[in-house]
């Protein structure tokens, strides 16, 4: 448990010794931003237990429970059984300091609201991404705008219940803030980063003559796979230019056909690779690509596939934007182009390609930024901070 000190003079000022989180909730366990969090926490002294129940089956599963799935017998079913083996798993779990409900949790912050509040301890949300912008942006509301309209409401209401919000970005806060009318000194930041696990520098196995450029996720808009395929296209008559796209995803099949209708023999096609696999296939590229799509959740974000290259030491190209250039520097620490320009985009693999000097120092600056700020290290002790002052709060508060 918690230990703190005495009050010192006039100003309550309390210092953490201790602290134990209750990690809550149906979570994603395999995403990486969960694993970062509670990875980071225990990095930094802090213990973690997780309460956890599998809810969603699949990325297609939640889709089809977004877009009207909800209200099937079977998904309430499933839903009212997952939370009765969540709850019987929490009365496991002890005493603890804080209540954090990980990603996504816009179910599941309503439950743990009221568990806190029988605790009397305070309630921390790890947001990260909205669902609604996430469903609006894949035309879920071209399915029934009631769905969409739900998920606005489920999500104004579950902001409104945690004594702090997580997200990665000023900018994410900010829309929040203006979608579901929120105060921005509600949340706090921890940025995204990269499970350095998983991913960092690897000796390249190839033997040479291949420029090797890699775009790796889920295929969807706001990666703008699209326009580094049609980047591919322009440099075909540069066969010593390869590209590899890995994974799956909406928009795969589409990328798949624009390939084949161009005829395209500078693309290869590598279907899901796990995250503990996928540094191999990185250690061999020359260029990691980033995301080149002009969606508001892109121009938001800074994607994980941007910090996980520069934490293998690899040069990045990604989309410009105001949430990039806040924490990079372009030419310095990766590289930016215009958003869905692949001739720009063309041009800018065309210049590491040709000039090497450049495509060294990215690597190395960029790998030098992610280790100052953005390994699962530095990111925990932001984390363990923030959860240690919402807990300072409520305890100077009962005191």
């Amino acid at each position: 448990m918690i230990l703190l000190s005495s009050s010192l003079i006039s100003g309550t000022q309390l210092e953490v010794k201790q602290l134990r989180v209750c990690y809550f909730g149906t979570y994603r366990v395999e995403y990486s931003r969960n694993q970062i969090m509670i990875e980071g926490l225990r990095r930094n002294g802090v213990e973690v237990v997780e309460c956890h129940e599998t809810l969603w089956q699949s990325i297609e599963d939640r889709v089809n429970v977004a877009s009207g799935g909800w209200k099937q017998f079977a998904f309430m079913t499933r839903l009212l059984k997952a939370y009765l083996r969540l709850l019987r798993r929490y009365r496991q779990v002890g005493d603890y300091d804080v209540l954090v409900v990980g990603y996504p949790g816009q179910l599941d912050v309503f439950l743990a609201r009221l568990l806190a509040w029988l605790r009397r301890k305070p309630l921390v949300w790890d947001v990260f991404m909205s669902i609604y912008l996430i469903a609006w942006e894949r035309g879920l509301g071209e399915r029934g705008r009631l769905n969409l309209w739900l998920l606005r409401v489920l999500e104004y209401l579950a902001c409104r219940l945690p004594d702090r919000l997580i997200q990665d970005t000023d900018e994410y806060v900010a829309w929040l803030c203006r979608t579901h009318h929120l105060k921005a000194e509600r949340f706090r930041l921890v940025p995204t980063g990269a499970d350095d696990r998983n991913f960092y520098p690897v000796a390249a196995t190839k033997s040479g003559g291949r420029f090797r450029v890699v775009y790796y996720g889920t295929y969807i808009r706001n990666h703008g796979v699209p326009y580094m395929l049609e980047a591919a296209r322009r440099l075909q008559s540069m066969p010593e230019i390869r590209f590899e796209f890995i994974g799956q995803g909406p928009m795969r099949a589409e990328v798949e056909a624009l390939a084949r209708k161009y005829a395209l023999t500078n693309v290869q096609f590598t279907d899901w690779v796990e995250s503990a696999e996928l540094p191999a296939y990185l250690a061999d590229a020359d260029v990691c690509l980033g995301a080149f799509g002009d969606t508001p959740q892109s121009l938001m974000t800074i994607q994980n596939k941007v910090y996980e290259g520069l934490a293998m030491g690899k040069p990045v190209i990604s989309g410009d934007s105001p949430t990039v250039r806040a924490t990079f520097t372009h030419g310095e620490h990766l590289y930016l182009c215009p958003r869905g320009d692949p001739q720009a985009l063309a041009n800018a693999i065309l210049m590491l390609y040709r000039d090497p000097v450049l495509t060294r120092r990215l690597a190395e600056a960029g790998k030098q930024r992610f280790q100052e700020e953005f390994t699962v290290q530095c990111t925990g002790a932001m984390f363990r901070k923030h959860l240690e002052e919402i807990v300072l709060r409520k305890t100077s508060f009962e005191r």
